[in-house]
C-alpha cells in the first residue's frame, strides 16, 4: 500500500491511525500483531519481511522451556554474559516472559524443530554460548530466523488492522510541544509526506551496516537511533557493540554467519598451524562472545589465519543439521564437511540503543522502541547468545499492552497526511564511515583511534558530502571514547581492566545528539565550524 492512499482506504482521509510503526523484523511485526484489533501502520523500508536482521537469523530463541530447565537460570546465566550492566529485574521478566513468547510465535504459524522422540511434544534444543542449559529454540535448523520473518509476516497480512506500508524510510519523526506527533517519510519514487500519529514504535534494527566487516542487512546503519536522537531521546550503552566471532571469511558482504550453534555441537576454533587456540579457557570454544571474538581478533593481529572446525564433531551430518551455512560454504567452493571454515569477527549486534523502560517508552512522550534499537537493560555490555530474538518478541509485547490502555487524542491538524512533494538529495553510501568503524571502533578500540575516528565522522556528517549513518556512528565513537574502562563488548587496549571492584554493577553510559556534538566540539574545537551546520 502506498502512504498517499493509506487515508483513502480508511475513510476518506479523516483518520488518524493510533499507532505508526517503524521497522519490520520480529520486534515491528509481533508489536503490530500484538496490537491487533487497534488499527496500526506498519512502515518499513524494503518488502515486508525483507531487509532485516530477523530473517537473516541462524540462531534461535533463549527460552526457558526444557524440562531441567527454569527461568531463573535463564536470568542468571543473561546476568552473567552481561558483564555487570544488566538490570536483574529486565532479566528475570523476560525470561519468566520467555516460555509464553515462544508458545505465541507457534500461534502465529512458526514451527520450531522438536525432538526425534517428541515426548511431550518436546523442542530439540540446542546449547549456545555461556548457557548453563540446552534452551536455544530453533525452526528449520539454522534457518530459524527466516521461518519467524515468513510466519509473521503471512499473520500480518491476514490481519485487518495492520495497514502495511512497504519501501518507505521514515527520514524523522514529527514533535510538537515536546511529544512525537508522527512520521516524515519518503517512498521508493523520491516523493516526501508525513503520516500523523500520536504513538510512534521504533523497531528499527541496529547498526552492524555501519561496519565493513558485519553479518548484517547492510541498511541496519543506526537510522532508528538518528531518528530518536534528533527528536530528543536519551540514548543508552551506544559504545556496546557485540562482534561474533565466526563470521565465516569466504567472500560476500554482508559476511555469512558460522552460527554459534556450530560451536554448541562441538566445533572447534583453530589457526592456520592447527593449534586450538580457546582449549586453556574456561569455557573454550563456549566463553562470552567478546571472549572469543578478541581471542580470535589476536590470532588473526598476530598474522595467524583462523578457521572454524566442524569436521569432527559434526561431519557428514552438516547438510542435514546445518543447511544454511552448508549451502553458503559449497557456492563458495568450501565443504565445511571435509574441511575448516576461514572465520572472523564481524559486527553482528548493538547492545546499546534508545533507553526505554519496561514498557518500552522512551524518555520522549509519545515515542516507543523495542528490539535491536533500544535499549531494555537487558544485555548489559555483552548479549548472551540467541536473546536477541526472544527480546523483541518479549518487549513487543509489553509495548503493545502499553499502547492498548493508552487514550489517543487526535493529532494537531498542522501534521495532518499530506505530500509535500519530492523529498531532498540523498545522503552518500557509508562506504567511509564502515571503514572508519571497522578499523577504530572495532574489537580494539583505544584513545588515539576514537579521537581520529571522531574528527573524520564530523567531517562525513556535514555538507554536500555528507554519508549516511554518519552522525550515528559519530555517537557511537563518542560513547566509546567516554568509557574508559573494558567491559564486554567495548575493549580498550590503553583502558583493559574493568572499571570497580569484581561483581560491583556497573554505570550505564547516557547521551544525547546535543551531548554528543558538544563533546565532540570540546574534542575538536578546530572543526567547530563544521559542526554549526548540524546545530
Amino acid at each position: 500500500m502506498c502512504f498517499d492512499s493509506l487515508y483513502r482506504s480508511r475513510g476518506g482521509g479523516g483518520i488518524t491511525p493510533p499507532v505508526v510503526i517503524v521497522g519490520g523484523g520480529i520486534a515491528g511485526l509481533m508489536t503490530a500483531l500484538y496490537l491487533a484489533p487497534l488499527p496500526c501502520v506498519l512502515l518499513t523500508r524494503a518488502a515486508l519481511g525483507e531487509g532485516s536482521a530477523t530473517g537473516w537469523a541462524q540462531g534461535g530463541l533463549a527460552a526457558a522451556v526444557g524440562p531441567d530447565d527454569d527461568p531463573a537460570l535463564h536470568a542468571a546465566d543473561t546476568l552473567g554474559a552481561a558483564d555487570g550492566l544488566a538490570d536483574p529485574a529486565v532479566a528475570a521478566r523476560v525470561a519468566a516472559a520467555a516460555p509464553q513468547a515462544v508458545a505465541d510465535l507457534e500461534r502465529f504459524g512458526v514451527v520450531f524443530d522438536r525432538d526425534e522422540a517428541g515426548a511431550g511434544g518436546g523442542y530439540r534444543l540446542s546449547l549456545e554460548a555461556a548457557h548453563g542449559r540446552r534452551r536455544v529454540v530453533h525452526a528449520t535448523g539454522d534457518g530459524t530466523g527466516r521461518a519467524v520473518s515468513e510466519a509473521l509476516v503471512a499473520a500480518v497480512r491476514r490481519t485487518p488492522s495492520i495497514a502495511v506500508v512497504e519501501g518507505a524510510v521514515a527520514t524523522s519523526l514529527l514533535v510538537e510541544d515536546g511529544r512525537v506527533v508522527g512520521v516524515a517519510l519518503e517512498d521508493a519514487d523520491g516523493r516526501a509526506g508525513v503520516l500523523a500519529a500520536p504513538a510512534v514504535v521504533l523497531a528499527t534494527g541496529g547498526v552492524g551496516g555501519l561496519y565493513a566487516a558485519t553479518t548484517n542487512p547492510l541498511g541496519a546503519r543506526g537510522d532508528g537511533l538518528l531518528l530518536a536522537a534528533r527528536a530528543g531521546a536519551v540514548l543508552r550503552d551506544l559504545e556496546f557493540v557485540q562482534f561474533h566471532p565466526t563470521a565465516a571469511d569466504i567472500g560476500g558482504d554482508p559476511m555469512p554467519l558460522a552460527s554459534e550453534a556450530l560451536r554448541g555441537e562441538g566445533a572447534i576454533l583453530i589457526d592456520d598451524r592447527g593449534e586450538r587456540f580457546m582449549a586453556g579457557l574456561p569455557g573454550q570454544e563456549l566463553s562470552p562472545r567478546d571472549v572469543v571474538a578478541r581471542a580470535v581478533f589476536a590470532r588473526r593481529a598476530a598474522g595467524r589465519t583462523v578457521f572454524l572446525d566442524g569436521q569432527a564433531a559434526i561431519g557428514d551430518d552438516f547438510e542435514r543439521r546445518f543447511p544454511k551455512i552448508y549451502r553458503v560454504c559449497r557456492t563458495a567452493g568450501l565443504d565445511p564437511a571435509r574441511e575448516p571454515i576461514p572465520v572472523r569477527p564481524a559486527a553482528h549486534y548493538h547492545m546499546g540503543g534508545v533507553a526505554v523502560d519496561g514498557r518500552g517508552r522512551s524518555s520522549v512522550e509519545g515515542l516507543w522502541a523495542c528490539g535491536e534499537v533500544a535499549s531494555t537493560g537487558l544485555h548489559g555490555a555483552n548479549r548472551l547468545a540467541s536473546n536477541s530474538l526472544i527480546e523483541g518478541a518479549v518487549f513487543a509485547r509489553f509495548v503493545a499492552e502499553d499502547l492498548r490502555g493508552q487514550t489517543f487524542q487526535e493529532v494537531a491538524s498542522s501534521h495532518r497526511p499530506q505530500l509535500p512533494g519530492r523529498a531532498g538529495p540523498a545522503l552518500r553510501p557509508p562506504h567511509a564511515v564502515r571503514r572508519i568503524l571497522d578499523g577504530r571502533v572495532g574489537v580494539v578500540r583505544d584513545e588515539d583511534g576514537l579521537r581520529r575516528a571522531i574528527a573524520d565522522l564530523l567531517r562525513l556528517s556535514a555538507g554536500p558530502q555528507a554519508e549516511a549513518g554518519a552522525l550515528a556512528a559519530l555517537m557511537i565513537a563518542v560513547a566509546a571514547l567516554e568509557r574508559r574502562e573494558s567491559r564486554g563488548g567495548h575493549f580498550r587496549s590503553d583502558f583493559p581492566a574493568r572499571a570497580g571492584r569484581q561483581g560491583e554493577t556497573a554505570k550505564s553510559s547516557l547521551v544525547t545528539l546535543d551531548r554528543a556534538l558538544a563533546t565532540a566540539r570540546e574534542i575538536l574545537p578546530t572543526i567547530a565550524q563544521t559542526m554549526e551546520v548540524l546545530s
